[in-house]
């Protein structure tokens, strides 16, 4: 079977199981072309919360389907690929950060939405890589218990220096292992080209940008930019979008290591099996569910 049959047979079936199909920015090109909507994880699960359809495939990892499911609990979630997670969110357990919390009794958390369920579940309030500065200078704790991503925190902390904030030792593995010295290397091949890259980036390397920001964001800042050369520091996936919606333009990556081996695992097929045989709901004990969804809701609030 190839993929234009595939195609037609998702297509089919979306519409026996009044499905919806989402899609991340760093997922396959093929996957994001079939999708009803492509962005980033939180904007995903407020469509998915917006849309009449009962069934949504979530083309990401784990902690965004639990998202979509978090805020639409009466839906059924499906994530194409199980094993698809997210070793960041590994790095912040629930066990681990009730500890913190005893060390940091004054301490609001903010937990980014890169994050499990249990986790939000203990957190005061969630955010995202495009509102995190804002999220934070908003609430009104002094003290801020940041997790799980040390390099977003970072960023934050820079840009809100009136608080006190404890970073967390977690990071984005594929953004976390490029090196200043790589971004300097890429500079020097385009000088003339405009540097965007995302918070979850080592400081080093987010200093070095002309523009620092979340996938959304990138995105948005090219398209609307008069420049005609990009450098991308955020996984590949992005690529797609950038150079459909931009065919005039160049876009370099930043480095060949930008690339997010848990996003590429689902393909046009694992979609297919998972509309078929409606296979791996996303479910989320209602109790832990409720507590995540104070978080994610706070965070609506505020903007």
């Amino acid at each position: 079977m190839d993929n234009q049959e595939i195609i037609q047979r998702i297509l089919d079936l979306k519409e026996q199981r009044n499905a919806v199909i989402v899609a991340h920015n760093y997922q396959i090109d093929e996957v994001q072309s079939i999708a009803d909507m492509v962005g980033d994880s939180f904007a995903l699960s407020k469509y998915c919360a917006s849309v009449t359809q009962e069934v949504i495939v979530f083309c990401g990892v784990k902690f965004m389907a639990e998202s979509a499911k978090i805020l639409s609990p009466q839906k059924t979630v499906l994530l194409p690929e199980l094993s698809a997670g997210c070793p960041m969110a590994d790095m912040v357990t629930p066990e681990a950060l009730l500890e913190a919390k005893k060390q940091f009794p004054g301490a609001a958390v903010v937990c980014y939405v890169n994050s499990s369920a249990e986790v939000k579940a203990l957190s005061d309030i969630c955010c995202t890589s495009s509102n995190a500065v804002s999220i934070v200078k908003k609430i009104p704790e002094q003290e801020i218990l940041f997790i799980p991503d040390q390099n977003l925190g970072s960023y934050v902390a820079k840009k809100v220096p009136e608080k006190k904030i404890h970073l967390w030792n977690g990071y984005c593995i594929t953004h976390h292992k490029i090196t200043l010295a790589e971004a300097k290397k890429i500079r020097d091949l385009h000088p003339d080209a405009v540097f965007l890259v995302h918070p979850e980036c080592k400081p080093e390397v987010v200093e070095f940008a002309d523009f620092v920001g979340s996938t959304k964001q990138i995105i948005d800042f090219a398209t609307k930019s008069n420049s005609k050369k990009f450098i991308i520091g955020t996984e590949m996936g992005v690529l797609y979008k950038l150079k459909k919606d931009n065919p005039e333009k160049t876009f370099f990556l930043m480095s060949q290591g930008l690339i997010c081996p848990n996003m590429k695992k689902t393909t046009l097929k694992s979609v297919l099996n998972s509309l078929r045989e409606m296979k791996s709901p996303v479910e989320i004990v209602e109790e832990v569910r409720k507590k995540a969804s104070y978080g994610l809701e706070r965070m609506l609030e505020l903007g």
